[in-house]
């Protein structure tokens, strides 16, 4: 297997309107970034994920972008941005920017153009359809609820958009459009970027003809099987890849909703004509059932195993998988797998943490996650920020499809919110996150936990991802292992091996809040071996062991 910088690299998420406010208004910024890097380089960490940082009019929290080459201002300026990235490489720590060129915002330039007559020359540069008897072009919904059509009066057609309604899609269709993006991107790599996430890059290519789709309970249609992995997907990525990607040493991880195995091997492909690593959902769609994810059921632990097992083993040697269980549109893992409680806060956000980053592929860390940071206790809708949550809501409850006080429990549960409030940096006043009043609200449970006093304290969770961090640069196992479960029925541990060149690595995690008996496997039984790391201390020496709540230990064997 080729060795890569990516592939050793642990990566660290940024939500740059929740990390650190500099200036006091409320709003997280890049010299807020900056001020911390400190921390990052003593966490460990190799590479920064920025969630986009772009003009945006911040319709969906800077996903909708009206200036691909300007600094939203309320993050600062590009000044601001070439002295962070300045000072991250300085400190060996390198930048990964958030590439959403799937839709701009209709504010930016291109889609006000487009919008102007059906002769503009930018008017091919988005999805425009006539509509059918007074209704939209096709019956698809749209991610945040709704139509995925809007009409649009000045030329009495609509625009298509997957995503909120000030999101137009861009038509990947026209050469023009990829000219654009491309040459973008190559502004970008010359200011000296390490790489690119790419959002919702699976649905850049359309099914032409755009059918409607399987009728939901909601009564759209499903666009799923006419946008994800399209026709054009791999071909438009090959050509983005020779014009661009191929001139840089860069890490590019594609959010690919809806890729299968097969698909992932040609994104994701070793001969690296397309990207490094995908974003897969599988594992974290498991508790979404027939709403979707607006439940509050808890994910299987057998289905969970089976899946994570699934990708291990059929990408080893063909793709590379990316690793994470937190980002900026999923709710904490430890209030969704772990126990948030008192008592097992701690041991069971290091189980979490364990299980991960033993894995092959390269781990992703969610800001906050090293402290163990949890859901938020929102009491009300006007708590929220997110457009798809309050979008849900207004559906859900609207249409009597769910209570109203089910659906508040369900976002407590699953909101994107809950990853976005504030970094919580201290336990003075908003979490030394602002000294202004904070965008969103702060977790009230930052006066016990926070960064300040989980460096403090040799045991926290903080210390315990620095180690995991150090043992995957040590040892090349960790990175490159063949993986194997154990115990696949077994409703309580998680239970796997790694191998490489005659070592083998046993991986043993307990889910429960229970204690559950475990015994080595027959083949590893007098060997060699040392305990690399365990959230509990405790004698090793045995083959049969009780496990306590949550306890995860890993053992190398020679």
């Amino acid at each position: 297997m080729a060795e890569t910088w990516w592939k050793q690299s642990v990566v660290y998420q940024i939500y740059p309107r929740s990390f650190k406010d500099s200036n006091g208004d409320g709003i997280g910024d890049l010299n807020g970034i900056t001020e911390k890097l400190d921390y990052l380089k003593e966490l460990g960490i190799d590479v920064i994920w920025l969630s986009p940082v772009y003009e945006s009019p911040n319709d969906d929290n800077g996903y909708d972008i009206s200036n691909y080459r300007g600094i939203m201002k309320e993050f600062g300026t590009m000044e601001d941005y070439d002295r962070m990235l300045a000072a991250a490489h300085e400190r060996g720590i390198k930048i990964v920017m958030d590439l959403v060129v799937n839709h701009t915002s209709d504010e930016h330039p291109w889609f006000v153009e487009s919008r102007k007559s059906k002769d503009n020359p930018y008017r091919d540069y988005y999805i425009w359809r006539e509509g059918k008897e007074g209704n939209p072009p096709n019956n698809w919904e749209s991610c945040f609820s709704g139509s995925a059509w809007k009409y649009d009066e000045e030329t009495d057609m609509y625009f298509l958009h997957l995503f909120s309604k000030k999101q137009p899609d861009l038509n990947w269709d026209n050469p023009k459009v990829r000219d654009e993006v491309f040459d973008m991107m190559e502004w970008w790599c010359q200011k000296g970027i390490d790489g690119f996430r790419m959002d919702v890059i699976s649905m850049i290519s359309k099914v032409p003809g755009l059918p409607d789709g399987k009728l939901k309970e909601s009564g759209y249609g499903d666009f799923g099987p006419f946008v994800q992995n399209g026709p054009h997907v791999h071909e438009y990525l090959q050509e983005m890849n020779r014009r661009v990607l191929s001139k840089h040493s860069l890490l590019t991880v594609g959010e690919c909703s809806g890729v299968t195995i097969e698909e992932a091997k040609k994104y994701a492909n070793s001969d690296g004509s397309e990207l490094s690593m995908v974003f897969q959902f599988e594992h974290m769609d498991l508790d979404g059932g027939e709403t979707f994810k607006w439940n509050d059921r808890k994910i299987d632990l057998v289905e969970l195993k089976e899946t994570l097992s699934k990708w291990q083993v059929e990408l080893y040697g063909k793709a590379w998988n990316s690793l994470y269980w937190c980002n900026h549109d999923q709710p904490r893992i430890l209030s969704r797998l772990g126990n948030p409680s008192k008592e097992y806060h701690d041991v069971s956000a290091k189980m979490l943490a364990t299980c991960l980053h033993m894995m092959q592929g390269t781990p992703y860390i969610y800001q906050g996650e090293e402290l163990g940071m949890t859901n938020v206790p929102f009491e009300k809708l006007e708590d929220f920020r997110d457009i798809e949550s309050i979008n849900a809501y207004r559906e859900c409850v609207g249409k009597n499809l769910i209570a109203p006080d089910d659906m508040m429990r369900y976002l407590r549960y699953k909101s994107r919110d809950n990853a976005r409030t504030p970094m919580q940096w201290d336990d003075t006043e908003n979490a030394g996150f602002t000294a202004g009043t904070p965008w969103i609200m702060v977790n009230p449970n930052y006066t016990e936990i926070n960064a300040k006093e989980q460096l403090a304290r040799e045991d926290s969770v903080f210390h315990y991802y620095q180690k995991l961090i150090r043992l995957r640069k040590e040892y090349p196992i960790i990175v490159y292992g063949k993986y194997s479960l154990l115990l696949p029925q077994d409703r309580s541990l998680y239970v796997y091996k790694r191998e490489l060149d005659g070592q083998t690595l046993l991986v043993i995690c307990n889910f429960t809040d229970q204690e559950v008996p475990y015994e080595i496997p027959e083949e590893l039984k007098g060997r060699d071996k040392k305990v690399l790391i365990s959230n509990i201390s405790g004698d090793y020496g045995k083959n049969d062991m009780d496990l306590k709540p949550y306890e995860a230990m890993v053992f190398l064997y020679e």
